[in-house]
């Protein structure tokens, strides 16, 4: 099957699907088998890889095993499958996984549009500066000319800086998509965490990442302790989730704490990994005996978190990029139509 990977629905569908049918008492080779059967229509990649699958599990293989063998399952969703099966909490992981990737494909399409308004309204500014340059500007000054025989002579001269603001201002503007395409072809090279250490230094962005790394390092970590797995081992992989750097410091030094003896609940609150207000959830959940019970509760809050301060930079870029557009158009137009009015006045 190559490189190629379901995506986010397609992982959460299947691992629901498989849930549904194991926690009915059905056998994940026969479950594999029946999804086949409502698939068959489709030969997509679910397809091939449920044919993969079921071989395997004919051949006495595992589930997790399985997965892996189709080439179409992140890497996290089969350490989790497997630490399920080890532990006999199949269902509940893939439970925990369906409504892991739902959110992760929710937050994806919503950081995507925060970084896709821009880069459009970016497209609409240049496109209508260029208008201005070509189309609307020269309009104007050959009408200008003709009136007053040269710009350079007459008293309307001034004009000539309308231009000198819109290829400003153009500038600008294609500097700003240039560094916008630079990031993003970093963002996904080697070169990531340079783009990160320039975007954790503005307020709402640096805010924004460190939130969704922390939201990524919470629901691994519930879908972990789900799977049985011990606390330090939980913290171990759940820290491979993070992506974020503020955050996989914060978690080595829980790791200490850990191996100290500290619960995760305690090393979290002294390094404050949470707000205090979760922090102290988080010890209250400990000492009750639903800590996965709270730590679904806090991946909830800290998804709506993430949720709103994706609306605040949208809500901070809109009128931002909406100004400047409307500044340069009308200061350009004033530009041109002023001389018009004093024309006009002249002949009144």
């Amino acid at each position: 099957m190559g490189n190629k990977k379901l995506d986010m629905l397609g992982v959460s569908a299947f691992c629901e699907s498989m849930a549904m049918m194991v926690q009915s008492g059905i056998q994940t080779e026969e479950a594999v088998a029946l999804l086949r059967q409502e698939d068959q229509k489709e030969a997509g990649l679910l397809e091939q890889a449920l044919a993969l699958m079921q071989a395997e599990l004919e051949n006495g293989g595992s589930l997790s095993g399985a997965m892996e063998k189709s080439g179409a399952f992140p890497a996290y969703a089969l350490k989790m499958v497997a630490a399920g099966e080890g532990s006999g909490r199949l269902e509940a992981v893939l439970f925990q996984l369906s409504r892991y990737y739902a959110k992760q494909k929710t937050l994806s399409q919503k950081l995507r549009n925060t970084v896709t308004y821009p880069a459009v309204m970016l497209v609409l500014i240049i496109v209508v500066l260029a208008l201005m340059l070509t189309m609307v500007l020269p309009a104007f000054t050959q009408v200008y000319n003709r009136l007053t025989g040269s710009l350079a002579d007459s008293s309307y001269g001034y004009i000539r800086w309308s231009y000198g603001f819109c290829w400003g201002a153009l500038g600008v503007m294609v500097l700003l998509s240039g560094a916008l395409l630079l990031g993003l072809a970093l963002w996904n090279s080697k070169k990531r965490r340079a783009v990160e250490g320039v975007l954790y230094k503005l307020p709402v962005c640096g805010e924004l990442l460190r939130q969704l790394g922390l939201y990524r390092f919470t629901a691994a970590l519930s879908t972990f302790l789900a799977s049985g797995e011990l606390q330090d081992l939980a913290v171990a992989e759940s820290k491979e989730m993070t992506a974020c750097k503020p955050i996989e410091e914060k978690l080595s030094r829980c790791q200490a704490h850990l191996e100290e003896g500290h619960s995760i609940a305690q090393a979290a609150f002294e390094e404050k990994l949470y707000e205090p207000v979760y922090g102290r959830m988080l010890l209250a959940g400990e000492r009750s005996g639903k800590l996965e019970e709270i730590l679904r509760q806090i991946e909830g809050l800290l998804e709506e978190h993430c949720t709103s301060l994706a609306d605040r930079l949208t809500g901070i870029l809109d009128p931002l990029l909406s100004g400047v557009m409307l500044v340069t158009v009308g200061v350009s137009l004033l530009s041109v139509m002023l001389p018009l009015l004093g024309i006009m006045s002249s002949i009144g």
